[in-house]
Formats: C-alpha cells, sequence, structure tokens
C-alpha cells in the first residue's frame, strides 16, 4: 500500500516510515522542510511538501495514498490548547479526503481525559465528557467513521523511549539537572506508561494492515511506572537529591511539565495485544534508562 505519513521525519514517525518500508508498503512522508525533505529521500520514501497547518496539503497527500498515519503534533507544550486544535483541523482535512473510502487512517492520540473504569484505563475507556479535553484527535478520528473513513485511534504511552527520544523523560531529566533534584509530585504514586518507540512503529503497521474502523488501540508495554520511581533514576544517574514537591510548589519546579508530571496514566495494553497479536519485545523502559544515553546530554 501507498502510506501517507505526517511527522514522517519525527521520532516515532521515522521508525513508523522504517517500519512500514521494511514491510513492503511505499511511503509518502510529509516534509515542511528541505532538511526533512532529503531525509526522507534518504530513507527511501517519496516526499510531499507541506506542512501540519497547510490543510490543502494534507488533503492532496492522503487523496493520493491508500491510507494515512498521523502522527505529526506541534510539541509546544507551553501553547498546547494552539497545538491540540491544530492537531484537530488537520484530522478533519485527512478525513475529509478519505471519505467515503473506507481507507485506514490511525490518528495519534493519548490517555489524558480519558474515563476509568478500572485500576487501569483499557481500549473501552471513553473521553470522559465531564474532563477538558487536552486533545481533540481521538473525538475527531471516531467522528469520520460514520463518514466511511476506516479511522483508528492510537494512544501512544506518555513515554515512548529509545536513543534520541526528546519528550517528557528528557525533559524532567534536564529539570532535575538545572534545579539540582529530582522531583516528583505528593507521595509519586501516580503512573506512567512507556513503549518502546520500535514496538510503537510495529503496533501503527499492524493496525494499518488489520485494524478495524473505531478501534482504539493502546501502544502501551509498561503498564504504569510510579513517577517516584522514575525521579529515582534520575537522581541516581544525576547524582542529585529526589525529593517530593506539593501540588502547589510543582509549577515552580516543573514549569510547564506541571499540568503532566502529576497525572495517573497507567494503562493497559491486554486488547491490543490480542485483537492485533501485538507483542512488545524491545526493552522497558528502566532497562533503557540503565543504557546511559539518557543521561549522556545535557539538552533535550
Amino acid at each position: 500500500m501507498r502510506i501517507f505519513v505526517t511527522g514522517a521525519t519525527g521520532f516515532v514517525g521515522s521508525a513508523i516510515v522504517q517500519e512500514l518500508l521494511g514491510a513492503g508498503h511505499h511511503v509518502l512522508g510529509l516534509a515542511r522542510s528541505e532538511a526533512a525533505a532529503q531525509t526522507l529521500t534518504a530513507a527511501g520514501a517519496e516526499v510531499h511538501r507541506g506542512s501540519l497547518d497547510d490543510l490543502d496539503s494534507l488533503r492532496r497527500g492522503a487523496a493520493a495514498s491508500d491510507g494515512v498515519i498521523h502522527c505529526a503534533f506541534i510539541h509546544d507544550f507551553t501553547q498546547y490548547a494552539a497545538a491540540a486544535e491544530a492537531d484537530r483541523r488537520a484530522v478533519e482535512a485527512v478525513g475529509a479526503a478519505l471519505a467515503g473510502s473506507d481507507r485506514p487512517f490511525i490518528v495519534t492520540s493519548g490517555f489524558a481525559g480519558l474515563t476509568r473504569q478500572g485500576d487501569f484505563m483499557t481500549e473501552e475507556d471513553t473521553l470522559d465528557p465531564n474532563l477538558p479535553a487536552m486533545r481533540h484527535s481521538e473525538g475527531a478520528a471516531l467522528a469520520l467513521v460514520p463518514q466511511g473513513v476506516r479511522a483508528m485511534v492510537m494512544r501512544l504511552a506518555a513515554s515512548v523511549h529509545d536513543k534520541g527520544d526528546h519528550g517528557f523523560v528528557p525533559t524532567l531529566i534536564a529539570i532535575a539537572r538545572q534545579k539540582g533534584v529530582a522531583a516528583y509530585i505528593g507521595d509519586g504514586s501516580n503512573r506512567w506508561p512507556a513503549v518502546h518507540r520500535l514496538d510503537a512503529a510495529h503496533l501503527y503497521r499492524l493496525a494499518l494492515e488489520n485494524g478495524t474502523a473505531g478501534a482504539r488501540y493502546h501502544g502501551v508495554a509498561d503498564a504504569g511506572i510510579p513517577m517516584r520511581d522514575i525521579a529515582a533514576v534520575i537522581g541516581r544517574h544525576l547524582n542529585v537529591p529526589v525529593a517530593s514537591v506539593t501540588q502547589e510548589e510543582a509549577p515552580a519546579h516543573f514549569g510547564w511539565m506541571a499540568g503532566f508530571a502529576g497525572l495517573d496514566l497507567a494503562a493497559s495494553s491486554s486488547l491490543t495485544q490480542q485483537r492485533l497479536s501485538w507483542h512488545p519485545s524491545h526493552p522497558a523502559l528502566f532497562p533503557d534508562l540503565e543504557q546511559g544515553h539518557y543521561f549522556t546530554a545535557h539538552t533535550i
């Protein structure tokens, strides 16, 4: 199949591109710069020039493809509401191009704002109407199903980890370097799920090939790691103390990360593993952290 991938040169997207090419698919990758275009060409993908804000380019890329994987996001968490709105518009633009075709469309989302029926969120849990949506992609994707789009939601773990990660865990490491303490909020019992980048990429391909319309899949290997345990590993590697901060102290310590550092996002992927025969095989978060590459650079 010819698959249009947004975010194709990003941390997760570049792994998805390699996964798709390795399975014999043709990849059309979105590129907003000449450097990104060169990266895609070197990887063996076809280049489609455009950006997340260029809705016409998204519609053209989708129309020219047999399916779409959307993993681009504007990672400016200081302007998160604007980034989430841009994401929603992008999903709707792609969906308009795919309407009535039953072509697969995988949209990336997360776990914040979901209902929780048990200790761990499952694929059956839905968006909680009583909570403010932190990201609009899931609702926008599922609204496309009645329009004849085989839309699916990929809920990715808070930590998608591997060498080259520049997400939440590297941000926590950078804050600990700056503040001289590896902190967690309250008793630190709130949990984050995690998944290795290559396991996530494999899951995207399985969903593309075998997923069903309206399905919600969980890109989760570690179901829930307590934040105090993550802080302990960071503190040990940086040789800084580990300490609790209160909810009131969290914004001063974590900055924009405060809203995420206190969330309990524990989630299961049992149904995803059963339905797509997905079996994570790469290192879990802590073994990955112990390899040391997260602590060799001083910037994220």
